[in-house]
């Protein structure tokens, strides 16, 4: 199973890290090996009873239906399958688990709990009250071994909200009659009304009551505006605003949302998701070839998703999509439309009809996306070009250096530096190479090895410990050295480079290969992988090693201390300043010292630049005036 040493919630635009098998149907791709010790396929549809732990299976046919699609509903659990993945995360994580404080993990539930500021976390909600009651109960029921029984705790809960649900339907229905007989008067008006946000961002201070009745008007004014075109939807809203659950159903969501609750809460870069959100905790965008995307940014409507950006033609930024396929988007979750929103690449020729609502239209449109190769699902082509990174050419003495900027450590980290090195081998008069990590966040612990390849080919790099005090030790690949780089060599970091970026400086400083310029790193000197839960109904990221450099130093909470210190802008995000970050940890002096050499920079007096950042030239001439036994 390929790692990544995901990155540190500053950085992470959750839901964050990432599987590119969602355009191949199956986990053995870039970030999941069967050889590291899972070979279940991740992507099998949501199904099996909540008791049933033992011996529930893959479906067969989950490879070729690759995602599962959402249903709209709320995500449920049962009590059995809770008790398996937080057993699971316990004892998985990378050090023992610390104690959970019931009132965040009543915060964390209520939250996760309600997607609209209706439920739970609105002022006026009685819920979050009942969540708080119960928290030190659905603890213990969320740590009781799997087989004890019922979770009465869950129950409660659910009962409050089986009640809640009917008043907010009431108040709904309030609204919808009252918006049936009151369409808007113009285009504009309509346009306003369906494409304008009523959920609220960040802390919600809305009263339930007042949001369900606004929805309800909103929802039947575009009604009576649309007709019968739009009453399918029109009823999905109703549905997923105020769903008709028993209490029994009820507490399954309560119990999902305390097991996406507690998981953050037991491990600072964990998360659990289940299969019909999965690509919440992903980050796409790391993928050496990404899956095709609806859109890249959205914002929920009343009625359905307005496209912010980034829309597959033929949608268009601002268009209101109400349904993917045959299923309707209007009332999901953002978790659930995300997921929706990457359904196009699910198998090679798949297409997606969408149904949406345009500025202008007076009716809903059916459009057909297909999205064009490789993206359709088929396997790019082997010699595909990666993108480009940044490279700047800086006038270095007589010759020139060239500035290679990483803002982040994708899959194919390795092939886009090798290309960069490429394009910067061209010009004859190539004195070194500078890398500029700053900013940059981390991502894939394999990019990151990759790239080491090119200036440290073949040794051994990080020792990496594992709960049970397993120590294992990765090894850079042997790259042929017209490939790589062995001249000067330098480093640019500053204290938001984190993780793999931390493990690039950290490894070409640690063998003396190149010389570290900046500020003191963010620290994150732990890494993520991506599970299956027990359970078989969700995907579990978490900590699971922590890693040193290859001499031993360790990274967590400490970061990497420059052996060139230049003063720049400070940041407040630190490892150490992270709630319930595992502390550090050194490992064994695991180099090969034949490679342990420095590599000199010329003298340049003073013949530096120009720059595009006065940084880089401030670092170029640190590196040519100090002697190498200096630093």
């Amino acid at each position: 199973m390929k790692r990544r040493a995901a990155s540190p919630p500053a950085y992470i635009a959750l839901g964050a890290a990432t599987l590119a098998l969602l355009s191949r149907g199956m986990v053995n791709g870039p970030l999941l090996e069967a050889q590291r010790g899972i070979a279940r396929p991740l992507l099998h549809l949501l199904a099996p009873d909540d008791e049933e732990i033992d011996g529930i299976g893959c479906d067969p046919n989950a490879l070729d239906r690759g995602i599962a699609l959402p249903t709209g509903a709320p995500t449920a659990l049962g009590c059995e399958q809770a008790r398996a993945i937080v057993a699971q995360a316990r004892t998985t994580l990378a050090a023992p688990p610390l104690r959970i404080d019931p009132a965040k993990f009543a915060e964390a539930t209520s939250d996760w709990l309600d997607p609209h500021g209706l439920w739970s976390v609105a002022p006026d909600a009685p819920v979050g009250a009942s969540l708080r009651r119960e928290a030190a109960a659905l603890l213990a029921e969320m740590h009781a071994p799997v087989g004890s029984g019922p979770c009465p705790a869950a129950l409660r809960v659910g009962e409050e909200l089986e009640r809640w649900s009917r008043e907010l339907d009431g108040l709904f229905d309030e609204g919808y009659r009252r918006g049936l007989a009151s369409p808007p008067a113009t285009l504009a008006d309509t346009w306003e009304l369906m494409s304008s946000a009523p959920f609220e961002d960040g802390e919600v201070t809305r009263s339930a009551r007042d949001l369900a009745r606004e929805l309800g008007r909103e929802v039947g004014a575009l009604r009576t505006r649309f007709g019968d075109p739009l009453a399918r939807y029109a009823d999905a809203v109703r549905e997923r605003t105020a769903p008709s659950m028993s209490a029994e159903g009820w507490a399954r969501a309560v119990i999902a949302a305390a097991v996406r609750a507690y998981v953050p809460q037991l491990d600072a870069h964990g998360a659990w998701a289940p299969l019909e959100e999965e690509v919440s905790i992903y980050d796409l965008d790391l993928e050496a070839h990404p899956p095709a995307r609806l859109w890249q940014e959205m914002t929920r409507t009343a009625i359905g998703v307005r496209i912010d950006r980034g829309a597959l033609p033929p949608l268009a930024d601002g268009d209101v999509v109400l349904r993917i396929q045959d299923l309707p988007i209007s009332g999901m979750s953002v978790e659930q439309a995300e997921q929706l929103a990457v359904l196009t690449d699910v198998r090679p020729g798949t297409t997606a009809r969408v149904v949406l609502l345009r500025r202008g239209a007076p009716a809903p449109l059916e459009v057909t996306v297909a999205p064009a190769p490789p993206a359709s699902g088929a396997q790019p082509p082997e010699d595909a070009a990666p993108p480009e990174l940044p490279l700047d050419l800086v006038r270095y003495a007589d010759g020139k250096v060239a500035v290679i900027t990483i803002p982040d450590v994708p899959d194919d980290l390795g092939d886009r530096v090798a290309a960069a090195l490429l394009r910067a081998r061209a010009h004859e008069d190539l004195r070194g190479v500078m890398l500029d990590v700053r900013a940059n966040g981390g991502g894939s612990t394999d990019g990151a090895i990759a790239a080491l390849g090119l200036f440290l080919p073949g040794v051994p790099l990080f020792p990496m410990r594992r709960r049970d005090g397993g120590v294992e030790v990765e090894r850079s690949p042997d790259v042929p050295p017209g490939r790589g780089w062995s001249g000067p060599l330098a480093v640019l970091v500053d204290g938001d480079s984190a993780s793999a970026a931390e493990m690039i400086a950290g490894a070409i400083g640690s063998y003396r290969r190149g010389v570290v310029i900046g500020d003191r790193t963010y620290g994150k000197g732990c890494a993520q992988e991506y599970l299956d839960d027990d359970a078989h109904v969700g995907v579990l990221r978490l900590t699971t090693l922590l890693y040193a450099l290859p001499d031993g130093a360790p990274v967590q909470k400490i970061g990497i201390v420059p052996q060139v210190q230049l003063s720049l802008p400070a940041t407040n995000e630190r490892e150490a300043r992270v709630d319930r970050a595992l502390g550090p940890w050194r490992g064994p002096d695991v180099r090969d010292l034949h490679h342990v050499r420095e590599v000199p920079w010329p003298a340049h007096a003073g013949r530096v630049g120009p720059c595009h950042e006065e940084t880089v030239c401030r670092a170029l001439r640190s590196l040519g005036a100090v002697p190498a036994a200096a630093r």
